[in-house]
C-alpha cells in the first residue's frame, strides 16, 4: 500500500509539470495568433509519451533478462536507482533554479523558436523528460503500474480542470509541496541504492560481511518505526523514505543529499527574496 501511494504522488508531480507546459505552450500560441503551431504542441506531446514507453520497454526487457540471478538483479537495481538519483538532483535543481518563473522561461524558448520544428522540439524535450523520470521513479522504487496511472489521470484531470478555467488554484503552492517531496524520494532512492548494492556486493563476494562498511546506524525494526509494517514507521516511510534499520552509509548519505537539497532551495528562496526587496 505505501509503494502504491508513493507511486500516486511521483506520477502526479511528474505528470502536472509536463502537462502545465503543454497549457502553457499551448496559451502562448494563442496569445501570440500562432494557432496553427498547435498541432506541433500536440505532436511534441504524443512523441514524447512515446519515447517514455520506449524507455520503460527498454528497462523491462533490462531487468527480466537480469532478474533471474538474485544478486547481480540487485545491482543492476543498485545501478539503476542511482542514475535515477543523478537524473531527478539535475531535475530538481532546474526547478529550484527556474520553478518560481518557469511560465516566463517557457515562453521565452517558444518565442525563440516559433517555428513548426522548435515548438515540437520543445513539447518533446519537455515531456519526454518527465516521462523518462516517471519510468525510472517507477523501477527504482518498484511501484504499480496502476498507481502511476492514477497519478498521471489525477494530474490530467487537474489541469484540464485549470486549463478551461474551471478550478483556480495557486501553481506555484502546489509546486512546492510536490517539490519537498521529490526531494525527500531522491534521497530515498540513493539510500535504496546504496543499500542494494552493499547487498549484491556481499553476495557476489566483493566486500566481506564482517565489513565495516555493513554497521548499522540504528535498529528500529522492532518497534511501530518499522518501516514495513509498524504503525507511525510506514507514513514515515511513505512520506520520507524512512528506513528502521540503515547501515551508517545509507543513513548518512540519505540524508545528506535530502539536507543539502533543501538548504540550497532555501538559500536560493532566500537570494530571490533579497534581490526582490533591493529592487
Amino acid at each position: 500500500m505505501e509503494n502504491f501511494i508513493q507511486g500516486l504522488i511521483v506520477a502526479f508531480r511528474e505528470g502536472l509539470e509536463a502537462l502545465l507546459i503543454v497549457v502553457i505552450l499551448l496559451k502562448f500560441l494563442d496569445k501570440t495568433n500562432n494557432k496553427a503551431l498547435k498541432k506541433n504542441v500536440w505532436y511534441g506531446l504524443y512523441s514524447g509519451v512515446g519515447i517514455s514507453l520506449v524507455f520503460g520497454a527498454v528497462l523491462m526487457v533490462i531487468s527480466s533478462f537480469i532478474g533471474g540471478l538474485d544478486s547481480t538483479a540487485k545491482l543492476w537495481e543498485s545501478t539503476a536507482s542511482l542514475i535515477a538519483v543523478i537524473l531527478i538532483v539535475t531535475f530538481i535543481l532546474w526547478m529550484i533554479n527556474h520553478g518560481s518563473k518557469i511560465k516566463k522561461h517557457i515562453e521565452g524558448k517558444a518565442a525563440l523558436n516559433l517555428t513548426k520544428g522548435g515548438i515540437f522540439l520543445i513539447a518533446l524535450f519537455m515531456v519526454a523528460r518527465e516521462g523518462v523520470e516517471i519510468v525510472l521513479f517507477q523501477f527504482a522504487g518498484k511501484y504499480s503500474t496502476l498507481s502511476i496511472l492514477i497519478g498521471v489521470a489525477l494530474s490530467i484531470a487537474l489541469v484540464m480542470l485549470i486549463y478551461y478555467s474551471l478550478v483556480r488554484i495557486r501553481i506555484q503552492t502546489l509546486f512546492n509541496i510536490t517539490l519537498a517531496y521529490l526531494i525527500l524520494q531522491a534521497g530515498f532512492l540513493l539510500g535504496y541504492s546504496v543499500h542494494e548494492g552493499l547487498s549484491a556486493s556481499k553476495e557476489l563476494g566483493i566486500i566481506a560481511s564482517d565489513n565495516p562498511l555493513f554497521g548499522k546506524a540504528f535498529d528500529l525494526s522492532s518497534t511501530v518505526l518499522n518501516h514495513k509494517d509498524g504503525a507511525i514507521g510506514i507514513p514515515l516511510y511513505i512520506g520520507g523514505g524512512w528506513y528502521s534499520k540503515p547501515e551508517w552509509i545509507q543513513f548518512l548519505l540519505q540524508y545528506s543529499l535530502t539536507a543539502l537539497l533543501f538548504g540550497y532551495w532555501y538559500f536560493d528562496r532566500k537570494s530571490a527574496g533579497a534581490s526582490g526587496g533591493a529592487k
